[in-house]
């Protein structure tokens, strides 16, 4: 059985046109993803894990696009737009994807923050200090509708406080949700 039988036609042949083929960690990953239960790929850096996590929840949430926050990505690196233009909006394009994606750091506008609140993208990139911040504000109402979550770099955070702190974070996000989030870490070592 491919790792690629987890996804919808349209979504395996655009990988198929963009890609040579799975890596080892897409997969080992997608099968573990699609199973619904927690997951961690741990593999080296370049490996591609953030395409992995990201790909499966995008074939998922695109034929219901609007429906509400329902992919939370996390990840402790300011530095993201590499990542997020590669693995995010690369697929989402060559998908012709309609779902709405916003992120939300210590950099974001109050206009950028309230219109997050009135119209609740279906993904939303962020860090664990600003998802704690939204833990314990109005945008909480926006988590509730989380199903999937994925903590990227958690090698970088393991072991330190910030690490324990994003610990309490995802837990205080597992009760406001209605069933306790998918977690998918991606650690490089």
């Amino acid at each position: 059985m491919s790792a690629l039988s987890v996804f919808r036609p349209e979504t395996r042949e655009w990988f198929q046109r963009t890609f040579d083929g799975p890596t080892p960690a897409q997969e080992h990953g997608w099968p573990a993803i699609a199973s619904g239960k927690h997951t961690l790929i741990q593999a080296p850096t370049g490996s591609g894990k953030t395409l992995a996590a990201f790909l499966y929840g995008i074939d998922r949430l695109t034929a219901e696009p609007g429906d509400g926050l329902r992919l939370l990505y996390v990840s402790p690196l300011k530095a993201l737009n590499y990542d997020i233009e590669r693995n995010l909006r690369g697929p989402l394009a060559g998908l012709d994807s309609r779902l709405r994606v916003a992120v939300r750091t210590g950099d974001t506008s109050q206009k950028e923050r309230n219109a997050m609140l009135r119209e609740h993208p279906d993904i939303l990139i962020t860090t664990p200090e600003s998802l704690y911040l939204m833990l314990t504000s109005r945008a909480r109402e926006m988590l509730a509708s989380a199903e999937t979550l994925i903590l990227d770099e958690v090698h970088a955070v393991a072991g330190t406080k910030r690490g324990a702190h994003m610990a309490l974070s995802v837990e205080r996000l597992d009760r406001l949700t209605a069933d306790p989030v998918q977690r998918v870490a991606l650690s490089a070592t």
